[in-house]
C-alpha cells in the first residue's frame, strides 16, 4: 500500500458551539467544530486534526449535524472526514492523584459511538462535562481502563509545562501515575523538544508529539507532525504512533524551546527572565525574590536521570520552525498573496521555494519565511507566561 505525507495537529479546543454555547471559556468564538474543520482543510493543509473537547455534548450535537447535512461522514478507520482532511476525536482531562498537583492527558476514541459512550462515563465522575479540560474524580489507572476498554488512547499533554504539565508539576516518573504499557504517545509542549526530553531515559520507547494546544483559528498547526500513512484516520494515527506497517512520525515540527512561553525560570518578584545558569539557584540573581516559577528546562535538569541527553536512532528529527504569524512584516494582506498563490500555509513552508516566495511577497519576507523554516532566525526566551521573540533579521551566517 502506497503511504503518503500527512500534516497532523492533535491538541486544538473548541471554543464555543454553533449555539454559541461556550465550551473552552479562554478559546475563540471562531474555533467550532465545523469552523476548525474548515481551517485545518482549506487554509493550513492539515490531514489530520485532534479537537480535543469532543467529549462535550453541545459539541457532539454539532458533529452529529454536520454528519446528517453531509458536509462531512464518518471516516473509513475511525474519525470525521471533511475534504482530505479527517477529524480525530479527542478529550483533555485534568487528574489530580492524592498529594499531588494536577496534570492534563488527553484520550482520543476511534469514532463518535465510542466518544459518546465516554462522555456518559466522565458525566457520573465530572461536575460540568460540557466543559474543556476538566478534572475527573477517577484514580489515573482507572481512567486508562475506560479509555483503552473504548479502544482509544492515551497521550499525556504538555509534559514538561509548570502549568499542568505531568513532569511539570505532577511527579518525576509518568510511572508514579500510568502503567507506562498504555501510553500511546507523549506531547512535548511548546516549551521542549526531543534533545530536552532526552534528559528522562523512562521516554525513550515513546513516541513524541508537537501539537499546537490552540485557542485561536490562526494558532493552529503552530507545532504540528509530519506522518506516513496510507489515508488520514484514527487506525492510521494509531499505526503511525506504534511504528507499525510502515506508518510513523517522520519529522515533529515546532518552536524553538527558546519561544516557549515556560521555557526558562520566571521571577515573579521582578518579572525578570532567568536565562542562565543562575536559574537552578532558590533566590532571582537580579532582586533575591524566592518566588521563582520554575521554567521547563530547569525542570527537566532538576529530575533528570543522565547527565547527557540520549535521543535514540528511530527517533524523527525535531524540525524548529518559527510559524508564519510570528514573522515580523507578514501581515493579512501579504498572507492572503501567498495563501493565493500557493494554496496552504503547508505548501508556504514545505513546497514554495524561497524564489517562489520573492515573487509574490518581496525578496527581504521571502528570506525571513526562508530563515523562519530553517530555524535561523535569532531568538530571545520566554519565561512566566510570556512568549520569547523573533528578531526583525536571520542570524548572520558568516
Amino acid at each position: 500500500m502506497e503511504l503518503v505525507r500527512c500534516y497532523c495537529d492533535l491538541h486544538v479546543h473548541i471554543g464555543r458551539t454553533s449555539e454559541g454555547q461556550p465550551v473552552k471559556i479562554s478559546g475563540s468564538r471562531e474555533l467550532t467544530f465545523a469552523g476548525i474543520a474548515k481551517e485545518a482543510a482549506e487554509r493550513k493543509g492539515i490531514g489530520l486534526i485532534g479537537i480535543i473537547d469532543s467529549h462535550s455534548p453541545a459539541v457532539q450535537r454539532d458533529i452529529l449535524n454536520c454528519l446528517h447535512d453531509g458536509e462531512m461522514t464518518e471516516a473509513e478507520g475511525g474519525g470525521i472526514a471533511y475534504r482530505r482532511t479527517a477529524i480525530i476525536l479527542g478529550t483533555e482531562i485534568e487528574i489530580r492523584e492524592p498529594g499531588r498537583k494536577e496534570c492534563h492527558v488527553l484520550a482520543f476514541m476511534p469514532d463518535l459511538k465510542a466518544m459518546t459512550e465516554f462522555s456518559l462515563w466522565m458525566g457520573r465522575h465530572m461536575r460540568n462535562v460540557n466543559l474543556s479540560s476538566q478534572r475527573i474524580y477517577v484514580p489515573s489507572r482507572e481512567l486508562q481502563d475506560e479509555i483503552y476498554g473504548r479502544g482509544g488512547i492515551l497521550i499525556p499533554a504538555h509534559i514538561f509545562t509548570p502549568h499542568k504539565g505531568l513532569y511539570g508539576c505532577a511527579a518525576e516518573r509518568m510511572a508514579e501515575l500510568f502503567d507506562l504499557r498504555r501510553i500511546a504517545a507523549v506531547e512535548l509542549g511548546l516549551s521542549a523538544d526531543s534533545e530536552m526530553a532526552g534528559y528522562i531515559s523512562e521516554l525513550d520507547p515513546y513516541t513524541f508529539l508537537t501539537n499546537s494546544d490552540a485557542h485561536s483559528l490562526g494558532k493552529i498547526g503552530r507545532e504540528y507532525n509530519e506522518m506516513e500513512l496510507a489515508d488520514p484516520s484514527f487506525a492510521e494515527l494509531r499505526l503511525a504512533l506504534e511504528g507499525r506497517e510502515g506508518r510513523r512520525v517522520t519529522a515533529n515540527y515546532g518552536l524553538n524551546p527558546r519561544l516557549g512561553k515556560y521555557h526558562r525560570t520566571y521571577c515573579a518578584g521582578c518579572g525578570s527572565i532567568i536565562d542562565e545558569a543562575y536559574a537552578t539557584s532558590q533566590r532571582c540573581p537580579y532582586c533575591g525574590s524566592v518566588k521563582l516559577v520554575q521554567g521547563v528546562l530547569d525542570r527537566i535538569l532538576n529530575i533528570a536521570d543522565r547527565e547527557e541527553p540520549v535521543v535514540p536512532d528511530r527517533r524523527p528529527p525535531y524540525r524548529y520552525q518559527v510559524p508564519l504569524e510570528f514573522i515580523p512584516g507578514l501581515g493579512k494582506a501579504k498572507m492572503n498573496l501567498l495563501l493565493e498563490a500557493f494554496g496552504t500555509e503547508m505548501n508556504i513552508l514545505h513546497e514554495a521555494g524561497e524564489e517562489e516566495l520573492a515573487v509574490v511577497a518581496g525578496v527581504e519576507l521571502a528570506a525571513k519565511i526562508a530563515a523562519a523554516r530553517s530555524g535561523s532566525l535569532e531568538l530571545t526566551a520566554g519565561g512566566g507566561g510570556t512568549y520569547g521573540r523573533v528578531a526583525l533579521a536571520p542570524k548572520d551566517k558568516s
